[in-house]
């Protein structure tokens, strides 16, 4: 269920951030849901670094730094703008 569960929240995230960022990137709105999705991802990473690392499949040993440089990324297009 876990797998199921990120998939569905890594998907909402960058609708959610793909959206706010064709409405209107400068907006107020859209910085808070950068710093929302930035830090539930951080939260994601960390999930995954508690429970991946348990399993010997490399894809789950990958997860806390593929979503930690989602989150750097996200962090590093906002403030570019």
């Amino acid at each position: 269920m876990e797998w199921v569960t990120e998939g569905v929240a890594l998907m909402f995230l960058g609708t959610l951030v793909a959206t706010v960022t064709v409405v209107d990137p400068r907006a107020t709105v859209s910085g808070i849901v950068y710093l929302a999705s930035s830090a539930c991802l951080v939260v994601l990473a960390t999930v995954s670094l508690s429970t991946g690392f348990k399993i010997a499949f490399l894809p789950f040993k990958l997860c806390p730094l593929i979503f930690s440089s989602s989150a750097a990324l996200i962090l590093l297009g906002w403030w570019l703008l």
